[in-house]
């Protein structure tokens, strides 16, 4: 809103308009302070009686107009002004009263549902805090009560020495050296790149950007790390530069010192990786429907740069990596699933919280939570990051004021509940499944390389006088020369905010409390740098309303000469916009209402600035640590022009302030956070891929290479001989075409199928013979999976409403086989797999029911993705097949089976009425290690998965809890295990590529449905096959959407019909075979 000017014009003329609904109850007052009255819908008029009726035109000015660009009425309000007709003018000024009145009402509706909402999560987190305790029989012992006590969040600041931490973590050293690790950076929205970032070009462009790129950097240089990827997403689109659509660019070398052995694969490097639409650019809340896609696509890259850095470094073992580290919540989803896909442990810093902001906008009062929903998709966000706290081992804060305010308003964390975990943990008492992420506050770092502090200031004197004086004896800096043209004195101490034109950054109070000081202008200038703008008219609402109402206080105050606000700079011009003022003896300003953070500060400091800061956020804790500044209450203008106006005038002061600054700046280099960064991140549980070091070596992997490299020419032969004839295993190949005429190379494939042909004529040596011996009496250990290039995964939730498999499923299961059997070649690198809720048990007999051969697949996925089994290769002596013991250990991450039984019973049974029969029924049958099955005697009676999900979490339990089998089953298993998740895995343990995978989905299914749909997979969806799902139990009124799962149109997916013929299936498949290509 262009300020409240017609606001006063808007309540004037209403007490002008000598209306007969509109009384005057103070005219000496400010026309602010002005009340109204208002016609009621009978006709009748009702009068503002100070003190005993509710004033809503007063309400609307002094609390609403404040912080709510209501442009609607301003436009209004035009209109009203162009009225030349007193009756229709009077008309009109009564309607916008009485909009005015319902924005009030609004607003108390909100505001009332806001305390409703927080009483009720408060009732709830305290009720589970009681559960726990409960649950929790063990007692302490009166010493671990006294620990317990005693215990704080700390600030893990610099400054904090860890010999007196009673943790004993090791510090970080050259001693880690030989150790060679590898480190996965994820931020993905906004532009990225290694130089000249466009830091302020859009909100997702902002000092999260530069923050992780710097830490890129900075950890390529520590001992003991050998290479370092900062995943981010590929934009290859004309609205931005081409830089951003190269697929990998080098930040830095590991090494500096030339003696140093550097790998071709060491240092850090931006990798970019496409998800979503190709050739557009999108803000970060458009992002959430692609997610999958990048998390896939990461996985690619990760599985080859494991092996390729296993053959320099690993000894031919992959080098898996050592942690994970999501930044922002989106980042934090993608980490948790590839923190699960992988089994290494993960990280989350959350920079901004969802929680925090749903919150402040909810406060203001504009909007409801569905509106903010609808433009923020702030609950997909928010549900992002408590995954991200399910999976996460370490959360990184800026300030201590993060943990208890932030984090401490989502389910998965709890102060309290962490501390007494953290305590039973420590002397190996049992927790009964539970489980909260450990929080340390790092405060960012900074490059100083570039920081020059000028000591002697009368050299800048010279430089600010021959720039005033025309002159240029040396060069300087051209924004020098732009800040310094609105100044008529720049000599004069510099005041400088350094920040986006947001409103919760608070420029405009800044601005009142320096124009409303005359001493203070008197003595000072003021510069604002507030991003960059080519016209005002184009920017955001938001943006362009602060900046609108900067210039007409300049204009209002007459500040023209004093305040500087320059329309553009670039990144490296910031550190001579400091030292500027650093040469003007000026001050930085950081008037935010709220700060997470503070790194202007930090910068400020390290070119000798001191500071006036806020007191809500980060800054407390910079101010702690540097002691250079004052800090002050935001809302306080007059406080703030009193702190700036002490610093700029008492010289004694300022010099302290600086030498404070520049003697501790320091702790805040980069050196400093990585070491405390890897310090923290060592002490996390490591955990890694455990087949890495169990699994014996292959006797049969030359043969199974060499098959393996005959199958690759065979694809080859497929994809290049597009226009010539079709080429079938039983025709013969032509081996000089496919070879290029290189004799060598001919010689080498004519070997392969002399001695494949042999194996399948019969004709084996005595070796051959022994070896094929060997495979028949001893059961492989290794699936055919291993040798597929694409996999068939079928995963029809097709149930009756008992929840008993329906037998068209068996039909369908049947075309899908012979769709692929219609090419031979394809059927020879194609293998099939079966998702399903179904235990293995129940799955089996199913088949054999219709005379579908078990061994038929090479996967089995059961029991909503808690195991996995290979027929034919895992198998006790009776023929029973057993899961795969690795994904068992692969899942086991976080998984509390006895306290989520006790805990979902009592959850799932909660009824004031004792006689009341039990809403649910363990199903034994279906049940596993690590699945826990319920049968559900009424849907009605069902938790939706949202809330369940909820008081789960506030209790410390972290799992994949679902409804299956048309509503009749609940299934709970591990956090980081599913069926899709189980996808990943196959492709991790078996390097079968996920984009290699084929889903065969119904248009609805279990609620975990819409989590195979989305990713690199093609997706093919069968109309009409799956009559009803179990999708009705998943979200809650006011959840996240659907649309934030499953991306609105992919050409990953493609429709069938339920009666689709084998040729008709086959003909689908190979139309989104071409997709991505």
């Amino acid at each position: 809103m262009a300020g409240n000017e017609w606001i006063n014009g808007y309540l004037e003329a209403i007490l002008d308009s000598g209306s007969s609904a509109i009384e005057d109850n103070n005219n000496n007052n400010n026309n602010n302070k002005a009340a109204a009255t208002a016609t009621d819908r009978g006709g009748s008029t009702a009068t503002a009686t100070a003190g005993v009726i509710f004033n809503p035109t007063k309400y609307f000015v002094e609390e609403v107009v404040t912080g709510v660009d209501e442009t609607d009425l301003h436009r209004t309000w035009i209109k009203v002004v162009a009225t030349r007709n007193t009756k229709e003018r009077s008309s009109r000024l009564e309607n916008m009263c009485w909009r005015i009145w319902h924005l009030a009402r609004k607003k108390k509706q909100l505001e009332w549902d806001d305390v409703q909402r927080l009483a009720q999560r408060k009732w709830e987190r305290e009720q589970g805090r009681k559960d726990v305790t409960e649950d929790m029989s063990e007692d302490l012992s009166e010493g671990e009560k006294g620990d317990v006590l005693g215990e704080a969040i700390t600030l893990d600041s610099p400054r904090k020495k860890y010999n007196r931490n009673n943790s004993n973590l090791e510090v970080w050293s050259d001693n880690n050296k030989e150790k060679k690790l590898y480190i996965v950076l994820i931020s993905l929205h906004g532009l990225v790149r290694g130089e000249n970032m466009e830091l302020g070009r859009d909100s997702d462009t902002g000092g999260q950007i530069k923050y992780i790129v710097e830490l890129a950097r900075a950890l390529a240089k520590m001992p003991g790390i050998y290479r370092v990827d900062l995943f981010t997403r590929q934009v290859s689109s004309p609205e931005v530069d081409w830089s951003y659509g190269e697929p990998t660019e080098m930040l830095t070398t590991c090494f500096e010192d030339d003696s140093v052995d550097v790998g071709e694969s060491s240092g850090a490097y931006i990798v970019r990786i496409p998800f979503g639409p190709r050739d557009k650019y999108l803000r970060k809340e458009l992002l959430w429907p692609h997610i999958q896609e990048f998390v896939d696509g990461a996985l690619a890259h990760i599985l080859n740069m494991s092996k390729a850095l296993g053959e320099q470094i690993g000894g031919g073992q992959p080098v898996w990596p050592y942690v994970i580290h999501g930044h922002y919540a989106d980042a934090g989803d993608s980490a948790a699933l590839l923190s699960g896909a992988l089994n290494v442990p993960m990280v989350l810093t959350g920079h901004s919280l969802g929680r925090n902001k749903l919150e402040q906008l909810l406060k203001q009062g504009r909007q409801s939570k569905e509106d903010i929903n609808s433009t923020y998709r702030i609950m997909r966000r928010i549900e992002a990051e408590e995954l991200s706290l399910d999976a996460a081992e370490l959360v990184i804060t800026s300030t201590k004021q993060e943990i208890e305010e932030q984090w401490g308003l989502y389910d998965g964390f709890d102060v309290k509940l962490e501390r007494v975990l953290r305590a039973r943990g420590r002397r190996g008492v049992n927790c009964h499944g539970r489980f909260m992420p450990r929080m340390a506050v790092i405060p960012p770092g900074m490059d100083f390389t570039n920081v020059v502090v000028q000591e002697d200031t009368s050299e800048a004197d010279g430089e600010l006088a021959a720039l005033t004086e025309g002159l240029s004896p040396r060069a300087v800096p051209p924004i020098w020369s732009e800040v310094m043209r609105f100044l008529t004195n720049p000599h004069k101490p510099m005041i400088l905010a350094l920040s986006r034109p947001d409103p919760k950054k608070n420029l405009t109070t800044l601005v009142k409390a320096f124009g409303e000081c005359r001493p203070l202008r008197e003595l000072a200038n003021l510069t604002l740098i507030m991003g960059n703008r080519d016209d005002i008219d184009e920017m955001s609402g938001g943006n362009a309303s602060v900046l609108i109402t900067v210039l007409k206080l300049v204009d209002k105050y007459d500040l023209y000469g004093q305040v500087a606000f320059p329309k553009h700079h670039k990144q490296n011009d910031v550190p001579d916009i400091y030292r500027l003022a650093g040469k003007t003896k000026g001050v930085f300003i950081n008037p935010a209402f709220i700060e997470p953070f503070g790194l202007t500060l930090i910068e400020a400091a390290a070119h000798g600035l001191p500071m006036v800061a806020t007191k809500n956020g980060g800054p407390v804790d910079i101010h702690r640590a540097l002691n250079n500044g004052l800090l002050v209450d935001p809302h306080d203008q007059q406080a703030i022009a009193d702190a700036l106006l002490k610093l700029v005038s008492e010289k004694n002061l300022w010099q302290e302030c600086r030498k404070n600054g520049l003697k501790n700046i320091h702790l805040f280099s980069w050196p400093e956070h990585c070491r405390t960064y890897l310090t923290r991140i060592a002490a996390c549980r490591m955990r890694h891929p455990q087949w890495q070091t169990d699994t014996p070596s292959d006797e049969f992997s030359m043969e199974e290479s060499l098959n393996d490299s005959l199958n690759d020419v065979l694809d080859m032969s497929l994809r290049l001989s597009i226009d010539g004839e079709k080429t079938s295993l039983t025709e013969s190949i032509d081996l000089s075409s496919a070879s290029g005429n290189n004799p060598d190379l001919q010689d080498q494939v004519n070997r392969v199928l002399s001695k494949m042909k042999r194996h399948e004529g019969g004709t084996q040596s005595a070796q051959g013979s022994d070896i094929d011996k060997k495979r028949v009496d001893m059961p492989s250990k290794y699936p055919m999976l291993r040798r597929r290039h694409k996999l068939i995964v079928i995963a029809l939730d097709c149930y009756d409403s008992k929840g008993v498999p329906q037998k068209k499923m068996i039909h369908i299961i049947q075309e899908i086989l012979k769709a692929i059997k219609l090419d031979p070649q394809i059927a020879r690198l194609s293998g099939f797999a079966l998702s399903t809720a179904m235990p293995v048990g129940e799955l089996t007999g199913f088949l054999k029911s219709g005379n579908v051969k078990v061994n038929d697949f090479d996967a089995l996925i059961c029991s909503s993705g808690s195991e996995v089994y290979y027929p034919g290769i895992y198998t006790e002596e009776d023929g029973k097949l057993c899961p795969d013991p690795d994904y068992a250990s692969h899942i086991e991450y976080r998984w509390g089976y006895d306290g989520l039984k006790k805990t979902i019973w009592k959850l799932m049974n909660q009824t004031e009425d004792a006689k009341r029969p039990s809403a649910i029924e363990e199903d034994f049958k279906s049940s596993n290690s690590h699945c826990l099955s319920y049968l559900i005697k009424d849907p009605n009676k069902a938790k939706k998965v949202d809330d369940m999900r909820q008081k789960l979490r506030m209790r410390g339990l972290r799992c994949h809890l679902m409804y299956c089998r048309n509503s009749t089953r609940m299934q709970v298993v591990p956090l980081l295990a599913s069926r899709s998740q189980a996808l990943r895995y196959l492709f991790v343990r078996w390097r079968l590529n996920v984009a290699n995978m084929y889903v065969i989905l119904g248009e609805t299914g279990d609620t975990d449905y819409e989590e195979l749909i989305a990713g690199t997979h093609k997706t093919m969806i069968m109309k009409g096959v799956v009559e009803k799902g179990s999708e009705e139990l998943l979200r809650t009124a006011g959840s996240y959407l659907r649309d934030d799962i499953v991306p609105g149109e992919s050409p990953f997916v493609a429709y069938t019909t339920g009666e689709a013929t084998a040729q008709e299936i086959a003909k689908t498949l190979r139309h989104i075979s071409r997709a991505g290509m």
